[in-house]
């Protein structure tokens, strides 16, 4: 495939924010923003947006794009042209919403899903992990929220349509059981009920599993834990974390301490029931999870495409993970956008996991795809 047409524009995402969009051929791929950012995560353009959208819509690629590893061309190609020491300092937001539209335009020339341009051999399904309660930086404009900043969903259903199904019925229920009806920046309900408060009302569902992304760094100064009524140093944040995994039962517990941790990180409940899962800690970086490994940090990982850009360094990520025994997760951010794609890479690397939320239209998107690419194997 040549590429014939390439453009770039300013949209806005669900938060009402800037974000890019770039069409190749016709087909369009955009990147979501973060409002809860790792400090190692990819910088999301190079200089602004708007140097990123110029640099796009001056860009003319001289050479065929055919398989999934072009992109070693493309990305060698966009390092030498600008003058970068890799492609990523082109910006994680640019660079992945421009691989992504031209494996879009690709699987439309070759009359594929796009998941089949990266790994027409996908066969199993990532289990959805839904936001269901929110706290944190997501609902900071509510002056009396709980500290972790999700309270999430995971079903164990057969199937996607009815993991889908299953969460929206509790995420319903939840609504009148804690009496609310206003909703954070993902779509989750929010509440001034505490942690525990929360997690003993997730543990009578007996149909989901219960996770949580504690998001430690957001509410760690001066080397403690501030909650609203107490303060945590280190170890007595771990001995808190590790009691509430045991008295909860939890299957799922991401970013329990900050993102500098590691050995920390290792003192923290980890077994094939408890994952413990790294977000600002690995920021979609491959440095980070190398150094998680070795640290005995971490059990499962959450990979983002726009914390680092690269779909070839997303594969590489991917390779690693399954290597070491590393689940995987691949997650969207609290500034969505209407584009799918995130559940067509799930299934293509074969994440374990797809963190999407659940409700608005931006998350719906997303399970909605799942359930289509499920449907196409039967």
């Amino acid at each position: 495939m040549y590429i014939k047409e390439i453009k770039a524009r300013k949209i806005k995402d669900s938060r009402g924010e800037p974000t890019i969009e770039v069409t190749v051929n016709n087909q369009k791929a955009s990147s979501p923003s973060g409002k809860s950012k790792g400090k190692y995560e990819t910088p999301s353009f190079h200089i602004n947006l708007n140097w990123n959208i110029e640099a796009i819509n001056n860009l003319s690629i001289p050479f065929e794009i055919i398989s999934f590893q072009d992109l070693r061309k493309l990305e060698f190609f966009i390092t030498k042209k600008f003058k970068l020491r890799s492609a990523k300092q082109f910006g994680a937001n640019a660079l992945f919403a421009l691989e992504s539209a031209i494996f879009k335009a690709l699987a439309k020339e070759q009359k594929k899903q796009l998941w089949q341009i990266i790994n027409p051999k996908a066969r199993t399904m990532p289990i959805p992990v839904g936001n269901a309660i929110g706290g944190g930086l997501h609902s900071e404009k509510q002056k009396n929220h709980p500290e972790f900043q999700e309270f999430l969903l995971i079903p164990n259903k057969s199937s996607i349509k009815d993991n889908v199904k299953i969460m929206n019925f509790i995420y319903d229920k939840l609504k009148r059981i804690i009496k609310t009806s206003s909703k954070n920046d993902e779509g989750a309900w929010r509440t001034s009920l505490s942690n525990e408060e929360i997690l003993e009302i997730l543990s009578k569902f007996k149909e989901i599993n219960i996770g949580l992304d504690v998001a430690a760094s957001s509410f760690y100064k001066n080397q403690e834990y501030i909650y609203k009524n107490k303060l945590l140093d280190r170890n007595s944040q771990i001995e808190y974390i590790n009691s509430i995994i045991k008295d909860y039962n939890l299957l799922y517990v991401e970013d329990p301490l900050q993102e500098e941790d590691f050995n920390g990180f290792s003192k923290i409940r980890k077994s094939p029931p408890h994952l413990i899962v790294g977000d600002d800690l690995t920021a979609t970086q491959i440095s980070r999870l190398k150094k998680a490994i070795s640290s005995h940090s971490i059990n499962a990982m959450i990979i983002k495409p726009n914390q680092n850009g690269s779909l070839l360094e997303l594969q590489e990520i991917f390779n690693i993970c399954k290597k070491h025994n590393i689940k995987t997760i691949i997650s969207h951010r609290s500034g969505e956008t209407l584009d799918s794609a995130l559940a067509d890479y799930a299934f293509a690397f074969q994440a374990d996991f797809i963190k999407t939320g659940i409700s608005t239209k931006w998350r719906e998107c997303k399970l909605k795809r799942l359930i289509e690419i499920e449907n196409s194997l039967k």
